[in-house]
């Protein structure tokens, strides 16, 4: 029966005359259907390339191009590009400290190297810390002793315009000290007892040294009013230049006995 209904239809669209031409015509105004293909390969998804994203990636750009797997909870968002800031220059940084520093001298990092590998004890005095005369403008008479402790340097006023200059050490931060004293004692290598206050931070200490080589105060010491600062020696000659005492006046062992040959007890000491 569907056989016989078939050759009507096709009997019926002869009978009205239909080309094969014109039926082709009208068929192509309807739209294709859609063709699913069992072996056909599916498309592969868009490649993300680095060139347009690479200068806003931020640490984790690498692991972005390799991982295994996306983004986790944003830790490889982009990051936003960078903004110039106003005060910036190339190679030397912004005005307040930050950004890029200039390039080390490679020559000065190794010489610093090399000096930083030097045992202090090692290391060469700065000359101008040698006893030297010099000119003295100050208002001091002669025999006074000036101590000049931002400068480390302590001067033994000749009179005549001139000074005896000796290189020191003096306090650290929090142990300086200015004002006016005299010497009121002086010993040749004294024995050294830390005062309570000093054992309270360097309980490490002795509680009493005998004078000797290894004595820290030194071959000589000259001690200023009823205070426990001294001018003395030093059995580390190196610190000579630096901060470094809990407020006396160090001197190299040479130097404090050359001092301590030309003052006498009484002598006024001017410590700014």
């Amino acid at each position: 029966m569907f056989r016989k209904m078939s050759l009507a239809l096709l009997a019926g669209v002869s009978c009205l005359g239909f080309s094969d031409s014109a039926f082709a015509i009208d068929a192509s105004s309807f739209a294709e259907p859609t063709v699913i293909y069992a072996n056909r390969p599916a498309r592969p998804a868009p490649v993300r390339t680095a060139y347009a994203e690479r200068s806003q990636m931020g640490g984790g750009f690498i692991e972005f191009l390799f991982g295994d797997g996306p983004p986790q909870g944003g830790r490889y968002q982009q990051q936003p590009a960078y903004q110039q800031q106003p005060d910036y220059q190339p190679g030397y940084g912004y005005g307040g400290g930050r950004g890029v520093l200039p390039p080390m001298d490679p020559q000065q990092s190794m010489r610093q190297q090399q000096e930083e590998a030097i045992d202090p004890a090692q290391r060469p005095l700065d000359p101008k810390y040698n006893k030297q005369l010099v000119d003295y403008a100050g208002k001091e008479s002669a025999g006074t002793i000036v101590v000049d402790t931002p400068n480390k340097f302590l001067f033994l006023v000749q009179g005549d315009g001139k000074a005896l200059r000796y290189g020191i050490g003096v306090g650290r931060p929090g142990f300086t000290w200015s004002g006016v004293k005299t010497i009121s004692a002086k010993k040749e290598w004294p024995a050294w007892t830390p005062p309570p206050e000093m054992l309270a931070r360097r309980p490490d200490l002795p509680r009493h040294m005998e004078g000797g080589p290894q004595n820290p105060l030194g071959a000589r010491a000259m001690y200023l009013g009823s205070t426990l600062y001294r001018i003395h020696g030093s059995n580390e000659p190196w610190t000579i230049g630096t901060n470094v005492s809990s407020g006396c006046i160090r001197m190299r062992n040479e130097d404090v006995i050359d001092l301590y040959g030309r003052v006498g007890v009484g002598a006024r000491v001017v410590v700014i």
